[in-house]
Order: C-alpha cells, then sequence, then structure tokens
C-alpha cells in the first residue's frame, strides 16, 4: 500500500522522495502560492469543482497566471486513482510563482506547469501530493475538539480596505495559522477560532467557523475576510433543502457561548463540532448527528455540481 502520490501537471506520477522543488521556488523562499486541501474518499476527490473554483480565485487574488482547471482534474483524479479506494486520503494541491531565477527573464513552461505561457511568461509550479489523513482527523470528528479564542488583531474592514492581504484567498502563508494552533496546544486545546479587533467571530487556521441555533445554520461572511469554506458551502447546499435556514451573517465572541452547536468545518476533517470554548464545555444538541450526516451526505453530492 502508498504511503505517499506525487503527480505533475503533465499527467506523470514521480517518485515521492525524489527531488521536485528547485531551492529558489518561490513558494518556498517568501510563500508565494496557492494551495487547496482535498479529502480523498473511495478514490474519488471530495467536492473536486469546489476547490478548483476556489484555487482558481486564490491564484488571481495573486496575480498569478490563471490555472489550467483540465490539467488539475487530471492530476488530481490521477493522483486519487493511484492512492486507491480502501481508504482516505489527504490530497493537496499546490501551485507557486515558479523559480526566482526565471522572474524578470523569458523562461518557458515547464513538465510541472498546467498553465498555456508565452514564451515570456514564467512558469509556475504546481503538482499533486496525496498522503495519509492524520489520526487527529478521526478523534475531532467522532470526539469533538477543545477551541479557544484568539485575536487576529485585525478589523473586519480590512480585507476591503486593503485587499492586498488577501485575506480571501488560500495561500501558501500559514506560518501564523500554525503558530496559533502550537499556542493552542500549549494552552490544552485543539483548535483555534481567530476574532477581530471588533470581537467578530472570523474563522479557524484551517476550519471555517458555523454555529446551529435550532433550525438555523449561521458563518461569518466573506467581506468580513475569511476564506469562503468549501465544506461549509456543501454543508449549505443540502442544510436547505433539509429545512434549515442557512445564514451568512456577523458573529461577536458572545454568539458563539449562546448558540446550540459551534461547528469547524473543513475539507478532511468534514465536521468537528466544539466540545469546549475557553474552557467552557459545549454539550451536544440534539441536532447534531444530523448536522454530521449533512455535511457527509453535501460533500458526496458536490461531484456533479459545476466549477462556482
Amino acid at each position: 500500500m502508498v504511503e505517499r502520490v506525487l503527480v505533475t501537471l503533465d499527467g506523470a506520477i514521480r517518485d515521492p522522495d525524489a527531488p521536485l522543488l528547485y531551492a529558489d521556488d518561490i513558494g518556498t523562499l517568501r510563500g508565494d502560492g496557492v494551495f487547496e486541501t482535498v479529502l480523498v474518499r473511495e478514490g474519488t476527490a471530495c467536492a473536486l469543482e469546489l476547490h478548483l473554483g476556489r484555487l482558481r480565485r486564490s491564484a488571481e487574488a495573486l496575480e498569478l497566471p490563471a490555472p489550467n482547471l483540465d490539467a488539475w482534474r487530471s492530476a488530481v483524479q490521477t493522483a486519487a486513482k493511484e492512492w486507491g479506494s480502501e481508504r482516505e486520503g489527504l490530497l493537496r494541491m499546490v501551485l507557486t510563482r515558479g523559480r526566482d531565477s526565471h522572474h524578470g527573464s523569458s523562461s518557458k513552461a515547464t513538465a510541472i506547469n498546467g498553465g498555456e505561457l508565452s514564451e515570456a511568461e514564467p512558469a509556475t509550479t504546481g503538482y499533486v501530493l496525496v498522503l495519509s489523513v492524520p489520526d487527529r482527523v478521526k478523534t475531532a470528528r467522532t470526539e469533538g475538539v477543545s477551541v479557544i479564542t484568539l485575536s487576529r488583531g485585525i478589523s473586519i474592514d480590512l480585507a476591503q480596505a486593503a485587499p492586498w492581504q488577501l485575506l480571501g484567498a488560500k495561500t501558501l502563508s500559514y506560518a501564523t495559522n500554525m503558530a496559533a494552533l502550537r499556542f493552542a496546544q500549549r494552552m490544552g486545546a485543539d483548535d483555534v477560532i481567530f476574532t477581530s479587533t471588533e470581537h467578530r467571530v472570523l474563522e479557524g487556521p484551517r476550519s471555517t467557523v458555523v454555529i446551529s441555533r435550532g433550525k438555523q445554520l449561521i458563518t461569518p461572511p466573506a467581506r468580513n475576510g475569511v476564506l469562503p469554506g468549501t465544506t461549509q458551502r456543501a454543508l449549505y447546499t443540502v442544510a436547505e433543502k433539509a429545512g434549515y435556514e442557512c445564514l451568512y451573517e456577523p458573529l461577536f465572541t458572545a454568539d458563539l457561548i449562546t448558540a446550540d452547536s459551534i461547528w469547524m468545518l473543513s475539507s478532511v476533517t468534514l465536521a468537528a463540532r466544539v466540545k469546549s470554548l475557553d474552557g467552557l464545555r459545549m454539550s451536544a444538541p440534539d441536532t447534531a448527528a444530523e448536522i454530521t450526516e449533512l455535511v457527509d451526505r453535501g460533500i458526496a453530492q458536490q461531484g456533479s455540481i459545476a466549477d462556482w
């Protein structure tokens, strides 16, 4: 059974233990690139079109060459098939600006580039990597997560006032997010919910925050500087048909405490219920199992939904 699968955008299955990136790749030097993380289940990449759409929008925000979505789609399907259908996998699509030495000079695209570039346009770097799903994922799904709130130190107005901050793009610059998770672990927690300077709820370091109130589901709007969630989108699609009112509304930290339940939604963990918030125990509501089932159903149905 393979432990890792690496596929480049020319469709080649590469040796995952062989070097792939150049030392001057800008994604490594500066975090100048974008990525998507996708759950592989039964040999299929879940909600792939939603992820491809977000990859395209993130690339546009960074002014990267438009990704060749057909090449990405084919590479993902090859990687998922190579991984197999007997177990889940964590699939990453990574796109960087390419080599620093190629910027400012003429360069043709290489085999790891999926775009159709002119000779004057530097080549990007792109690849698909599949790994085993971490053990923490199963625990989060079944037992929930303990969460602390941390200030991100920014206003909800920053995303619109300073678009160069890239708050709505999924970039490779994740050092701050990982630092927040390490801090949470030192505090005895599993995860983090970021808040703004106005005490508005933002998002998790690698998840979207959704609260439930009876038959309502509420998540902060993208204009507040949060990354639009693919799993949240999939949930809303099926939850509305199941009788839920699905809303995009600003939330204060106090709204978390008074909610029936808080959910951290992400592409691989899917639905993790917050079992404690800043040390306050959060009991599971009667709708907990239904919400989890709706998330599973939502991502299963996304394979036939077009790019958004």
